[in-house]
């Protein structure tokens, strides 16, 4: 019996659904113009929308092809407007003062305040009907993670594809007569070599094995070991997940305490960047693009974007990065944990919007037209036959659609069919996205939670880190672990939390 759930989606499982919605994309009005699927019997009022989110690079209104395209299919006029920075902050002094946009990106966060304050409308009576087809493209899963209290109150975004895995030096590989590592052993065994052995060539002992990202929090705790947690059979620090029919707490599965002995193993033996626990944003791929590390934990897009292949070749012509399968562990092959719960986007919509029928029914038109057909293609790849032609179904990107249309995804408030969209834009780097996709993984649910009262997971996790830190590291003995469990839940109130995140995924249909 297997205990643990895999995910390994295909592109083709995507495509076929993206297919399938296209089919329902092309409704026509008596007129004969674009029609919004499922629009309002009010569509024929002119409605103004007034929209709020984080992000960047959105045009002037005057030359932006998406929203005027939208407005032209719903009969509206849409007003997006789109914070680069302290968007939190924008969002609270608006609803403070009662000035609440009619649809609105929340995090999870603001999404339980908002709603304890009976700010939001609750959209659970809508998805039978109202929101079917936005139901329909996102899945039920995605409408658990909108959900606070067993209501949904915001619409998250589609599920989108894991894009991490190891990566490794072929060419070093070769010079040094190795095998791809197969196992976790023969991981730290390569690790040793390439930091002993002068892979380069240079005669200098300047290489390591293995580097990443450390992590900010106890749920990212030491990205670049994902795969020795997943081969203990755990995903990574501080996440939810179901074995054997229960939820547990990896921290506290008996698979948690061997990884992190196996890991502490792997740092004393020297192959790991020393630098490792201070790395920040993009230096883990900076080491890699400059030939001093072997091994790396990182997205695809970091080592296959065109400008890094170059800055790649510019070091060294002939370094070859390969993706590598998770190394067997002791519980099997998982390339880390992917979060299910965990949303691209969530938008909300205020309750004060229930008295105002025809402009809710106008939002709900804007967001089941962007979920299906031609509605969906417009705010992933532009306007049909300038940006892309659509052949036998297929998406044929044109020249404008690189150069016009990266703003687009800012008008993805439901999301996009990932691996279809990914295919289509990065159709070069798709074997990359494909087999990054096909690793399986462990399947966790901290996107699921909200956090109870009197708990704050930042300073939880910052004592998870600090303490895990000192086990790899030798500063702590791991034969001290359950004492740092005890330490942790009567100090950080985590034995409250635990109690209401089992509760809460309990609820939701996770474990018995």
């Amino acid at each position: 019996m297997q205990k643990y759930k895999k995910i390994a989606a295909s592109a083709t499982s995507i495509a076929l659904i993206g297919s399938l919605l296209a089919a329902c994309g092309n409704a026509t009005n008596n007129t004969g113009s674009s029609a919004a699927p499922g629009a309002s019997a009010e569509s024929s009022k002119m409605v103004k929308l007034n929209i709020i989110e984080s992000g960047s690079g959105l045009p002037a209104p005057e030359k932006d092809f998406v929203r005027e395209n939208l407005n032209k299919a719903l009969n509206a006029d849409i007003n997006l407007t789109a914070y680069a920075t302290d968007y939190g902050s924008q969002l609270n002094v608006r609803m403070a003062a009662g000035d609440y946009p009619d649809l609105f990106g929340v995090d999870k966060a603001s999404l339980k305040q908002l709603s304890d304050q009976g700010l939001l409308l609750d959209l659970t009576p809508y998805f039978d009907k109202e929101l079917k087809p936005v139901k329909t493209f996102i899945g039920d899963s995605s409408l658990k993670k909108g959900t606070v209290n067993g209501k949904i109150f915001a619409v998250a975004q589609a599920p989108q594809a894991p894009k991490a895995t190891y990566w490794i030096r072929k060419d070093w590989l070769d010079k040094l007569q190795l095998k791809t590592p197969e196992t976790l052993d023969d991981l730290l065994t390569v690790s040793k070599a390439f930091t002993e052995k002068d892979p380069d060539g240079n005669g200098k002992n300047d290489t390591y094995g293995l580097t990443g990202l450390m992590g900010a929090t106890g749920l990212s705790l030491f990205s670049a070991f994902s795969p020795v947690f997943g081969g203990y059979g755990v995903p990574n620090p501080g996440e939810f997940f179901v074995k054997d029919g229960k939820v547990v707490q990896s921290l506290y599965d008996p698979g948690m305490k061997d990884a992190l002995t196996f890991i502490s193993k792997f740092v004393a033996s020297g192959s790991v960047d020393p630098d490792y626990i201070l790395n920040t944003g993009t230096q883990p791929r900076d080491k890699a693009i400059k030939g001093q590390v072997g091994i790396i934990w990182t997205e695809w897009t970091n080592l296959t974007n065109a400008q890094y292949v170059e800055q790649i070749k510019k070091v060294n012509p002939n370094a070859e990065w390969v993706q590598l399968p998770a190394p067997k562990g002791p519980a099997g092959q998982f390339s880390g944990s992917t979060d299910i719960g965990k949303t691209a986007g969530l938008m909300a919509i205020p309750k004060s919007l229930e008295k105002d029928k025809t402009k809710l029914h106008r939002v709900f038109d804007l967001l089941n037209y962007i979920s299906t057909g031609e509605g969906s293609r417009l705010v992933q790849y532009g306007v049909a036959g300038k940006h892309y032609n659509l052949e036998n179904g297929k998406v044929i990107p044109t020249p404008l659609m690189a150069s016009e249309a990266g703003y687009t995804y800012l008008y993805q408030f439901t999301g996009r069919p990932d691996l279809e969209y990914l295919s289509t834009k990065f159709a070069t780097q798709f074997p990359y996205i494909d087999f990054a996709n096909k690793q399986s993984r462990i399947q966790s649910l901290n996107g699921f939670l909200n956090y109870p009262d009197g708990y704050s997971d930042s300073d939880a996790g910052r004592y998870i880190s600090e303490e895990l830190t000192k086990f790899i590291y030798g500063k702590r003995p791991l034969s001290q672990y359950d004492d740092f469990l005890k330490s942790l839940e009567t100090t950080m109130n985590y034995k409250t939390f635990l109690n209401s995140a089992n509760k809460q995924l309990n609820d939701l249909g996770y474990g018995k």
